[in-house]
């Protein structure tokens, strides 16, 4: 299994709409892709920045490339993200999944 891990930063102020964002467009989007195993968004209000972390969890790089295109590293966005985001990480980074204690599936220590 292969985790997917995007990061992105929002003002304070715009983190409950890019939630909102986020449900409608990317998480929508890699639930239906098949091969997807789960999406997990995290956020952390630091000062007057919104900082987002977004897990994806995948069968293979197969099922990744259903979802991303060829480029598995690139990052995925959607026209909505402009309305809130800082920036726009070009590259996600994927991990191994080695222990998976979840109940959600794949590796166990």
């Amino acid at each position: 299994m292969i985790a997917r891990q995007w990061k992105g930063r929002t003002p304070a102020a715009k983190a409950d709409k890019y939630v909102g964002i986020l449900k409608r467009t990317g998480v929508k989007a890699l639930r239906a892709t098949e091969g997807n195993r789960g999406v997990w968004v995290f956020r952390r209000i630091h000062d007057d920045i919104a900082e987002f972390t977004l897990i994806s969890l995948w069968d293979s790089f197969d099922a990744i490339r259903r979802f991303a295109g060829e480029e598995t590293g690139k990052a995925v966005y959607y026209p909505e993200d402009d309305a809130c985001l800082l920036e726009k990480e070009p590259e996600v980074v994927h991990f191994e999944v080695v222990v998976d204690e979840s109940g959600a599936g794949a590796a166990r220590s």
